[in-house]
């Protein structure tokens, strides 16, 4: 079958399958991406989640040696939660990025992918592909930019004309030569809201991200949280996402096209004070399905109790006490300790000074004194 006729079909059948959007691209290397992975290595911007040398995240036929194309997909997902819970005095709420709510997107596009591959095999028994999402080496966004699904935004998403940035990408290398789509130009023009709006100067400039400052990444991590960080992240328990919801190109864009990404209100937005003391397997009947859980409970019990302090909610102050003083885990007693002093009731201040007499890890303690601290600041001295 000629490529021209197969590529055709294969638009065709991506739409019967309900892919949003779809475009094919070259497998040459990506020499300009290459460059500046290589920058942000040597200015330590890198998250350490990315997988793979630079040569594989760069150059597709390390990945499949046969490679010729590239195929590129699109899913659209909601940006508002229809009738979301609200967050109350006695029952404060966290809340999740866009991008993890619904059932988890790796396995939605994963499905998908497979079927396209499925489709492509049935009609070419000689094409070999290689599918990936989000986990795989190569960068999902260069491969969208060079396909013609969006271009690439100062904010470091992939900005599509019909859905704006709230797109989940996906792609298939494969040793089929197909004439690649036109990449579109950029659409950003002097627009530097994303920039403005970051409130820890992660956009180091137009396109760059210092992903050590970033709070989407910050809120995967597992350790300490920097102080610095604690009162910007909010009441987010995962991801953050000021960078895409000021963008003009997301203005009024909220797409209901897949129900496996509809939110689940209560787990999108999740009461805070439970989330604390949630068991293994109460996680994962709860949030097992979503992405924001790939990291485990740890960090979200972390952010949990730093909105719990930023929303100084003495309803807390009980159970937080009890995580500083039986939690097992010293980042979590620790954060709890810090979170009491933020909150700043005398009962809070009590209990951590108590709690540090019995006490033995220098970071908790830390913590603790960074908790006391925050009387200065009541007292006015």
């Amino acid at each position: 079958m000629k490529a021209e006729q197969l590529k055709q079909e294969i638009i065709a059948y991506s739409k019967e399958i309900d892919i949003d959007k779809i475009g094919f691209a070259s497998a040459d290397v990506f020499e300009g991406l290459k460059e500046r992975l290589k920058r942000q290595q040597e200015l330590g911007y890198q998250s350490g989640f990315e997988k793979g040398s630079i040569e594989e995240r760069t150059e597709p036929d390390r990945l499949l040696p046969e490679a010729q194309s590239i195929i590129s997909i699109a899913l659209a997902y909601p940006s508002r939660i229809k009738d979301g819970p609200k967050s109350t005095k006695e029952e404060r709420r966290g809340v999740f990025c866009r991008a993890s709510w619904g059932v988890d997107y790796h396995d939605v596009l994963r499905e998908k992918l497979s079927k396209l591959s499925a489709f492509i095999r049935e009609r070419a028994p000689e094409a070999s592909t290689k599918e990936m999402v989000d986990t795989g080496e190569l960068s999902d966004r260069a491969v969208a930019e060079r396909a013609g699904i969006g271009f690439s935004g100062k904010n470091t998403a992939m900005i599509t004309p019909e859905f704006g940035s709230y797109v989940y990408l996906g792609e298939m290398i494969t040793n089929l030569p197909f004439i690649p789509d036109t990449p579109l130009e950029d659409g950003c023009g002097s627009c530097t809201k994303c920039l403005d709006a970051c409130p820890t100067g992660a956009l180091v400039q137009g396109g760059q991200l210092n992903a050590q400052r970033c709070l989407a990444f910050l809120t995967q991590t597992k350790d300490f949280m920097p102080d610095e960080f604690r009162s910007k992240i909010g009441n987010f328990i995962y991801g953050f996402d000021t960078c895409q919801v000021v963008c003009p190109y997301n203005k009024k864009i909220d797409f209901h096209n897949h129900p496996e990404f509809e939110p689940e209100p209560d787990v999108a937005k999740p009461k805070l004070k439970p989330l604390l003391k949630v068991s293994n397997r109460e996680f994962r009947n709860t949030f097992g399905h979503i992405a924001g859980s790939w990291r485990g409970k740890k960090p979200l019990q972390r952010n949990a109790l730093i909105a719990l302090g930023h929303y100084k909610d003495k309803t807390a102050v009980e159970d937080i006490i009890d995580v500083m003083n039986h939690d097992p885990r010293p980042v979590i007693r620790g954060t709890a300790a810090w979170s009491l002093g933020k909150i700043s009731s005398p009962e809070a201040f009590s209990a951590i000074e108590t709690a540090m007499g019995k006490e033995s890890d220098e970071q908790v303690l830390a913590e603790m004194e960074k908790g006391l601290a925050f009387k200065s600041e009541v007292s006015g001295t």
